[in-house]
């Protein structure tokens, strides 16, 4: 009998500890989740339903509405804006609204953004941001301001902004190719407005 309470014993402290360690590792996980690196913030939805218009046929400098419906999710639609009309070089401001979103905030320590959820139905005060190249490639980074129904506000990098039942870009196309550069103090792409090198093409 008391060789089968040992055994019991035992059994029970190695379940106890094994549990321990689960809790330990979903709370260390569930931690993690409430960042993400600059790498993996990128868009994750699509907006189908968005719509560019060119609002000044001719002139050098090109200015373009991309219009927002319900459901899409903008950053990822002005990702996709970007690649579709080869813009390498660009400044943005929009309003609308958004039902659902994720903002940012810059960790210099950790080198991630710390996720601010924004749950529900909110206003878009204002978002701003710029579109260049990295790598060849057009890069979007943009910040908005959302206001609540107690007229507080809330803002931050946007990770995603899933739109209802409309946003409104106004965007500027700029004449001269901005490149930009990974930072190893940050790890982030940062525009480096010096000049171009002999093997860098601006358009």
């Amino acid at each position: 009998m008391e060789k089968k309470s040992m055994i019991k014993v035992k059994q029970l402290s190695y379940a106890l500890l094994l549990g321990g360690i689960a809790i330990a590792t979903a709370y260390s996980q569930n931690k993690d989740s409430e960042y993400v690196a600059p790498p993996d913030a990128g868009p994750k939805g699509k907006a189908p339903r968005m719509k560019v218009q060119l609002l000044n046929p001719g002139e050098s400098t090109k200015q373009y509405a991309v219009i927002f419906y319900q459901g899409d999710e903008a950053f990822s639609g002005l990702l996709e804006f970007a690649q579709k009309y080869h813009i390498t070089s660009a400044h943005f401001t929009a309003i609308g609204a958004v039902n659902g979103s994720t903002l940012g905030w810059f960790d210099p320590q950790r080198k991630m953004y710390k996720k601010i959820p924004i749950q529900g139905q909110h206003e878009v005060i204002g978002m701003s941001g710029d579109i260049a190249l990295y790598q060849g490639k057009p890069v979007v980074h943009t910040h908005m301001l959302v206001g609540n129904s107690d007229g507080t506000t809330q803002g931050g990098h946007v990770l995603a902004a899933y739109v209802s039942p409309t946003l409104e870009v106004m965007v500027t196309v700029d004449p001269i190719t901005m490149q930009k550069r990974f930072d190893p103090d940050t790890d982030l792409t940062l525009i480096d407005p010096s000049p171009a090198s002999k093997g860098e093409k601006q358009e």
